[in-house]
């Protein structure tokens, strides 16, 4: 007996049929369809569907939640609108964001692990699993898309989760926009966009000029950016997207991390070692890639990618000269020359299979990185003699396949295999007496199986459920040193992982949508740190941990000028074996993964007058669990809850559209602490965040 009204096509095809037609849709209406864009997803099974019918835990923010959200500097700023997900500001421009995806990843010192970053289909995670989060354009960005969970598994090394940045498109009628964002400690952000259709070429170039003072002392910072996604229609079956980003930071203090004592007594001040070696980074970034785009026919398509780049950094650590100095030390300035490329070949094709249809997915992924790595004495600031030098390479292969199969309107099931294969190279050029060749290689290969189901309880109900295997390669920073000095830490080993996730989506009624998960996360040979000061730190495997938790996210309309946005997150992150800490103090089985929140809730509460057109107002809750500074967990930062108030107005005066905003953050002024450098050696485990901040936003839009 069917349960539900049918027809010829049973309506989970209906819905993925309806998705294909929204995104080309909104494809031809660019900014204008932000708000129903972040309803249609690609990052699940890598191609467009409405984000309820996709079978795992994948929300979506779109244009308007980012311009609304902050100037559009950081991931930061809107990010926390998505439970499991954590990305925090460490207020220091020289090491990155602090971004976590069900707990992974909150060991990082600087950039990012344990997710998986993609702009614009090309990635911005290397092969070796470091991503760099620094270098994503919001002022152009469309829409961002995190998955977390097991189907996160088939995008290869370090995926917990899955981060993916799409550029908008362009608008129909070209347009010409002029943006000036002024906050808090002299920040400034002036921006300048182009985008439009020219026959058959559609196009954005965006470039933008950002500055601050910094909150805490040494932390300035100074960012030019330019982005820019040229897309041509050769035909209604072709079409090519060259994406180019160049990005200067040609300054960025580093005020260092703070003890108990120092960030009680002064949460702005920097560490006296960090002036005193002026401690810092200057990093550029280049690339180019191509993405074509090939439908074979009304069932099968073709999508091929091709880029390069380059990324040049000189980083100054504050590690005190007699250190710098000792045989074994790599001194304390790094000069990094680094040149990646890749390529990609995913083939799609959808077939008909009883009542329902299955769309299979097979796909190739090539990604190499080389750099050369130069370490000099860090002469207060001034570069002194060479310490090391040497070549290093990551080759990534990986080749998948997935399948979605709706089996009927009641069911439907995804399961997807991954072959993986990681390559480290290092070719020590800095030989003498005291510096024997340091030359090393090591492999790590992976097979990452997932499977999953979802039951289809109504059109308004679906209940699903995954199961993968996951794996996690040390970088190359973190092999670069033993305990011993002597070479590469080459016998590290990859973490392995299962994922199991248990999830719920339900529209409750009209304007109204709940998304619920329960997951766990049991990991093997987890990477840690074994040792940290001077500038070094060593890691090793810890056994087995355990992260579990649940996510929700709620939005709904509750009247026609008001509407809320919910986001929770709980995480019980811990090991479950004891092993020696950095320290060499047993750290027991029960501890708390160090930087990882406990739990963390977002709350909005939004309003649109009638009576004003334009006008937007909203109050904003965040609350930021607390966190555990070390495997000892000897200490922990308290939890925060902060409220937020932002104000918008946008007005149509003929060919011009104009915008104002006005954002206050933090608006008791509560000071806390803001995020950790877990297993600090020298016990500097804290990171303030600013008090009150305000934001003012400008911008102007001229239709030709």
């Amino acid at each position: 007996m069917t349960r539900y009204p049918t027809n010829k096509t049973r309506w989970p095809l209906n819905r993925l049929a309806a998705g294909a037609l929204q995104t080309l849709a909104l494809t031809s209406t660019g900014l204008a369809g932000a708000q129903t864009l972040s309803e249609v997803v690609v990052t699940a099974n890598r191609e467009a569907q409405q984000s309820f019918d996709a079978p795992a835990a994948i929300q979506g923010i779109g244009r308007e939640t980012i311009e609304a959200a902050g100037p559009q500097v950081n991931l930061s700023e809107a990010i926390n609108r998505i439970p499991g997900v954590t990305v925090l500001n460490r207020q220091n421009y020289a090491q990155d964001l602090q971004l976590s995806i069900r707990g992974s990843g909150s060991r990082a010192p600087f950039g990012i692990r344990g997710a998986r970053l993609i702009v614009d289909g090309i990635p911005a995670t290397m092969p070796d699993g470091q991503g760099q989060a620094s270098t994503i354009s919001l002022p152009s960005a469309q829409r961002i898309e995190v998955l977390r969970g097991p189907l996160a598994q088939l995008y290869g090394n370090s995926s917990a989760g899955v981060l993916q940045v799409f550029t908008a498109d362009g608008p129909q009628r070209p347009e010409l926009r002029t943006s000036v964002d002024l906050g808090s400690e002299g920040l400034r952000r002036y921006g300048l966009q182009a985008a439009g259709q020219s026959g058959a070429l559609n196009y954005v170039v965006d470039v933008s000029d950002f500055q601050t003072d910094g909150w805490r002392a040494n932390s300035a910072a100074e960012r030019q950016h330019l982005n820019a996604k040229l897309r041509w229609a050769f035909s209604e079956q072709t079409r090519l997207t060259l994406v180019a980003n160049v990005f200067d930071q040609p300054v960025s203090g580093d005020p260092l991390g703070l003890t108990r004592e120092q960030f009680e007594a002064d949460p702005r001040q920097a560490v006296a070692n960090s002036t005193l070696y002026q401690a810092g980074k200057d990093v550029s970034q280049s690339q180019l890639g191509l993405v074509l785009d090939h439908r074979l026919d009304a069932a099968s398509s073709l999508t091929a990618r091709v880029y390069a780049g380059q990324r040049d950094l000189d980083n100054r650590l504050s590690i005190p000269l007699f250190v710098q100095t000792a045989p074994t030390a790599a001194g304390g300035i790094v000069q990094l020359d680094r040149r990646y490329s890749g390529a990609g070949l995913r083939y799609t094709r959808r077939i008909p299979a009883g009542e329902g249809q299955v769309q299979l997915s097979a796909g190739l992924d090539l990604d190499r990185m080389s750099e050369h790595r130069r370490g000099y004495i860090n002469n207060f600031g001034v570069q002194g003699d060479l310490k090391r030098d040497e070549d290093d390479s990551v080759n990534s292969a990986g080749l998948y396949t997935q399948a979605d199969w709706a089996i009927n309107e009641a069911w439907s099931a995804v399961a997807g295999l991954r072959l993986n294969r990681v390559d480290f190279r290092v070719k020590d050029r800095f030989i003498n007496g005291s510096n024997p060749d340091d030359s090393g290689e090591v492999d790590f290969s992976a097979t990452n199986p997932v499977i999953g189901v979802t039951r289809h309880l109504s059109a308004d109900t679906n209940l699903y459920a995954n199961v993968g295997r996951g794996f996690e390669t040390p970088t190359l920073t973190e092999i670069a040193y033993t305990a011993s000095g002597s070479g590469p830490n080459l016998g590290l080993q990859s973490a392995r992982s299962t994922h199991m996730e248990l999830g719920l989506k339900t529209k409750l009624a009209e304007g109204h949508r709940l998304d619920v998960a329960l997951f766990r996360i049991n990991t093997t040979d987890e990477i840690v740190v074994a040792s940290s000061s001077g500038g070094r730190t060593i890691y090793t495997n810890a056994g087995t941990t355990r992260r579990s938790g649940l996510e929700l996210a709620y939005s709904g309309q509750l009247a026609p000028e008001w509407r809320t946005h919910v986001a929770l997150s709980t995480l019980s992150a811990r090991f479950t074996r004891p092993f020696a800490s950095a320290s060499g103090a047993p750290v027991a089985a029960g501890n708390r993964i160090p930087g990882t929140v406990d739990r963390a809730l977002f709350a909005e509460l939004a309003w649109q007058p009638r009576a004003v057109p334009g006008m937007t107002a909203a109050l904003e809750l965040v609350h930021q669990g607390g966190m555990a500074v070390d495997d000892l967990n000897s200490d922990r930062t308290e939890a925060a809850t902060l409220f937020n108030l932002r104000l918008g107005f946008e007005q149509k005066l003929g060919a011009w559209k104009l915008r104002e905003s006005l954002r206050l953050d933090n608006l008791a002024d509560k000071a806390y602490v803001g995020s950790v450098v877990a297993n600090d050696g020298n016990r500097r485990f804290f990171e303030p965040a600013p008090g009150r901040q305000w934001g003012l936003g400008l911008s102007a839009t001229y239709a030709f």
